[in-house]
């Protein structure tokens, strides 16, 4: 039987930016490495896959073309996107997604944005490998790191734009993705945003993410407790661009942005 596949545009209301991912809406699990042979035949930074759960909710799983991932914000939302559009929830209701992370709640707000409950990823300063610095070729002004990822701000918006890393030494790093961030300029014609960041996770597969939703579940408190203030926006300063809003709630972040479907189609396995 086909597998029904959605590629949707997450943190974005226009089609061919924010980041995309696909969605395969299942109606029961499927072995693991076809899940992950999919992931790699999409070939985007991340696949969800997504269906019912025998006692309610949804179960959830995340694979980038290498990898299963344990947390994914954009594919998350790509995900509650389609089950809302689809009609497997209600516009006004909850899902609840059972995840490697724990349970995540997504809920659709009258504008269309989708608000989503996530795990807050605190970083703490660390001693930075030389790799880091020599993969970046910048000037950091600090460096922390959650369990997974570092993140590093840089002292301005033009420094962070045109850096280009050494995506082969960064996946040689005992992190598997890096954040680099700084405060955020202002730009005509641009939405107004609080800070700006840029996401790379060459050892999992994905050079540059366009939009990371869970790169904000640690740039979230980062940016809260040096601008005072518990609601953010930041803007992920990729090619393709994209907004994502947070709000600091202690030991959870909210996340929330739109999406747009770009293409139904169905695998033929």
């Amino acid at each position: 039987m086909p597998i029904k596949l959605v590629t949707v545009d997450a943190f974005t209301d226009k089609p061919f930016q924010g980041n995309p991912a696909a969605v395969c809406r299942l109606e029961a699990a499927l072995d693991r490495h076809l899940m992950q042979s999919i992931a790699l035949e999409m070939n985007l930074s991340e696949t969800a896959f997504v269906w019912p759960e025998p006692d309610g909710g949804w179960r959830l799983r995340w694979f980038t073309p290498e990898a299963e991932v344990q947390l994914c914000g954009h594919a998350t939302l790509a995900a509650a996107h389609v089950l809302y559009e689809q009609g497997d929830v209600p516009t006004d209701g909850v899902v609840v997604f059972h995840t490697a992370s724990g349970p995540l709640s997504c809920v659709r707000q009258e504008d269309g944005d989708i608000e989503m409950d996530f795990p807050a990823l605190p970083v703490t300063p660390t001693a930075a490998p030389v790799e880091l610095f020599a993969a970046l070729r910048a000037p950091l002004a600090y460096v922390g790191a959650s369990e997974s990822n570092y993140l590093v701000e840089v002292q301005d918006e033009a420094t962070l734009r045109v850096i280009q890393p050494d995506l082969r030494l960064l996946a040689t790093l005992p992190k598997w993705g890096t954040i680099v961030t700084c405060r955020a300029g202002a730009h005509e014609g641009e939405p107004d945003h609080d800070f700006v960041s840029r996401f790379f996770a060459p050892a999992k597969g994905v050079g540059e993410d366009p939009v990371t939703g869970s790169a904000h579940c640690s740039l979230g408190p980062y940016w809260s407790a040096k601008l005072g203030k518990t609601k953010l926006v930041g803007f992920q300063a990729s090619k393709r661009g994209g907004i994502v809003r947070v709000e600091d709630r202690g030991s959870r972040v909210t996340l929330g942005g739109r999406a747009v479907t770009v293409m139904h189609g169905a695998l033929l396995i």
